[in-house]
């Protein structure tokens, strides 16, 4: 399987360290299936650093590795999604919220971050949030990688 990182900086180490806490899966690489989606994602981290060039870091990895490890796969917007991204967005600590070496689900966009914001303002409830989720266009899908664990068995193309 081929997955794309978006990047501003080009780079040979993977550092989970670098990576912003209280993000959608927890602190860890984030790649998508969609090159698109990475050039995408390499524009906007040239914007916000006002620095780099974009980038996309191609990597591939096999299904049977990927089956070796402990990995969440959320298909479409659920309850269970939500309150795992809420989960993660609202960690206080350093440890993660969750032990999976792979999450695969929805990328909670500034779209979708807004109904969240809804949901825990209780201005909507959850089921009215997973509701307006599901009728949103244009869905989107990330691949986290948690652990050094998941982290070495990624192959740089």
């Amino acid at each position: 399987m081929k997955l794309y990182h978006g990047t501003n900086i080009d780079f040979d180490h993977i550092d989970i360290n670098k990576s912003k806490p209280n993000k959608d899966f927890g602190r860890g690489f984030y790649l998508s299936a969609d090159y698109e989606q990475a050039k995408n994602m390499a524009d906007i981290k040239v914007e916000q650093m006002e620095t780099g060039m974009p980038l996309v870091q191609e990597y591939s990895i096999s299904e049977i590795e990927m089956k070796s490890l402990k990995c969440m796969t959320f298909d479409d917007y659920t309850e269970e999604w939500a309150k795992f991204i809420l989960l993660n967005r609202n960690n206080p600590s350093a440890v993660p919220a969750h032990d999976y070496d792979i999450v695969i689900g929805p990328i909670a966009d500034d779209r979708v971050g807004v109904q969240l914001w809804k949901y825990e303002s209780q201005l909507i409830d959850l089921p009215t949030l997973i509701k307006r989720l599901k009728y949103m266009k244009g869905i989107t899908f990330q691949y986290f990688f948690g652990t050094e664990r998941a982290i070495k068995l990624l192959k740089r193309i």
